[in-house]
């Protein structure tokens, strides 16, 4: 494997990206906090009364919704992120001549195919 040429490389300090985003701009990911944090007055579906919702507390309902439209998916999903991702046993296999005959692994189950 080849070094790079220390007489082209950048100096100390300096930066390869020259136009790059300036000082003050947030990245994406203070910018989707900042969203996901923003307050509305919507219609609580459960109570029917106004109450104020983040941005997150209203698509989290509307993935509850889904899963009560009876959409498996989004009722996975829901549960999945409450009690973990249920997880199956693989039972694999091995030639003689390993001093290993089989192995459990644990993976998370793909119920992707539902």
């Amino acid at each position: 494997m080849a070094f790079p040429n220390k007489d082209t490389q950048f100096k100390k300090g300096e930066s390869g990206n020259m136009g790059g985003r300036p000082k003050g701009i947030p990245n994406s990911s203070k910018r989707l906090t900042r969203l996901l944090e923003l307050v509305q007055r919507k219609k609580n579906p459960v109570t029917g009364e106004e109450e104020d919702f983040t941005t997150i507390e209203l698509m989290d309902m509307a993935q509850i919704a889904k899963g009560l439209k009876g959409d498996t998916v989004a009722y996975r999903e829901v549960l999945d992120r409450l009690e973990g991702r249920a997880k199956q046993v693989i039972d694999a296999t091995v030639r003689e001549a390993s001093p290993f005959k089989s192995i459990d692994l644990d993976v998370p189950k793909d119920n992707s195919t539902d």
